[in-house]
């Protein structure tokens, strides 16, 4: 059986998750919300890209997403900076949903899985 790896474990769950050479993000959320929701899902992305590095993957690597949004009137703000941020030619499954998030303040959450890069 493969080793997990846990990285910035908390007492509740972890951000990040590796096991047999695919990596497992927790949804991550925005930092600033007094922006928009292009802006809020940029931070995201933002924190996705350093997560997966961190763990030695990246976005031209990804599998799947799940992306929860508030407001599905905001998709396509949404979707302009996920358009500007995917590799290109790869882009992953992906499920969008609108729902209700923990913090009202919250516009988008993401969550991502991806493969290790080749040692």
């Amino acid at each position: 059986m493969s080793d997990i790896r846990y990285t910035d474990a908390g007492k509740r769950m972890s951000q990040v998750t590796v096991h047999n050479g695919t990596v497992y993000l927790a949804g991550q959320v925005p930092h600033d919300t007094s922006a928009d929701m292009q802006g809020q899902t940029q931070q995201v992305l933002e924190s996705i890209d350093r997560l997966l590095s961190q763990a030695g993957s990246g976005k031209d690597h990804l599998l799947s997403a799940t992306i929860w949004v508030t407001d599905m009137a905001e998709f396509d703000a949404m979707n302009a900076a996920w358009d500007a941020w995917v590799a290109p030619g790869r882009p992953p499954v992906r499920a969008c949903v609108e729902a209700r998030l923990a913090k009202p303040e919250w516009k988008v959450e993401i969550m991502v899985v991806a493969a290790l890069r080749e040692a």
